[in-house]
């Protein structure tokens, strides 16, 4: 066994035997490497994949991949491949799996006023990824004996697998990850510095999640699990302002974007149209 596992063992056997504040020290690190993480996220999105309905049009697919794309290259991770998907529901949605898979909701593109505003959650998402919520997040969910498998070995699957499925079920049961406060707070903090590295206004994240506010109240159900388990605060708003405000200058910021709108418009002509075969099947 290497150093590195030793101390890991015994980190994990002081939270086995010891107190509950010994415990709550192990989900302030990061015990997974980067190929673990990546394998429980692959193994999660292959789960989930089959319980969520997919977009199934490859125009709308491809400029999500594009506009994430094009976000992700200011991640601090170069080991990580971004992959960036679109669901098929109305919920007001989007979630981020370790190891860089990104689910974006149709219901979220059509919310989204502008390009900014979609860019900013697109960002939000891609922070948890850089940040490493996801491996956090995962060291205080799935518990110590998880680690002592990941380490030691297991039998059958690999450890990592059976990590992935279980934070596949967190995701069905409409649990999802719980990642914090300074978790959310470091993620709107890359959705700023990306959008605005991209050239795209990062203002766009604070007038989303007014949106996404008056909706809470309105239409809370709406909102996807994301939304309604963290929601955007005054706090977080102000925040991000703040942030913005300490930016330096920059020529050509876009806001909204041609390609944006003929995305949005071309989901909404084809729900109205898949509603309007619904109901004349009635």
């Amino acid at each position: 066994m290497t150093s590195g596992m030793i101390c890991l063992h015994r980190l994990i056997t002081v939270c086995l035997v010891g107190s509950v504040a010994s415990c709550a020290t192990i989900g302030r690190f990061n015990v997974l490497s980067t190929e673990q993480e990546i394998e429980i996220g692959r193994e999660a999105a292959r789960e989930i994949e089959r319980d969520l309905k997919l977009y199934d049009d490859p125009v709308v697919t491809a400029y999500i991949n594009r506009l994430g794309q094009m976000l992700s290259r200011y991640s601090r991770r170069s080991g990580v491949t971004y992959y960036f998907k679109v669901v098929d529901t109305d919920e007001v949605n989007a979630f981020a799996l370790p190891g860089g898979w990104l689910y974006v909701n149709r219901g979220l593109i059509t919310t989204a006023e502008n390009e900014s505003e979609l860019a900013g959650v697109v960002g939000h998402e891609i922070g948890h990824v850089d940040g490493r919520h996801g491996a956090r997040a995962i060291s205080r969910q799935l518990g110590a004996a998880f680690f002592l498998e990941l380490t030691l070995g297991g039998k059958n699957a690999s450890a990592g697998q059976r990590a992935g499925r279980q934070v596949a079920d967190l995701f069905v049961g409409m649990q999802q990850l719980s990642y914090g406060r300074d978790a959310e707070r470091e993620a709107d903090r890359f959705a700023v510095e990306s959008t605005y590295a991209t050239g795209i206004d990062p203002e766009g994240t604070a007038s989303f999640f007014e949106k996404l506010m008056a909706m809470q109240k309105k239409e809370p159900g709406r909102l996807g699990r994301l939304f309604s388990t963290h929601p955007p605060s005054r706090e977080r708003i102000e925040n991000v302002r703040a942030q913005i405000g300490g930016l330096p200058p920059k020529a050509g910021l876009m806001t909204d974007s041609r390609r944006f709108q003929e995305i949005k418009r071309r989901i909404l002509e084809r729900e109205r149209a898949r509603r309007g075969k619904e109901r004349r099947r009635r």
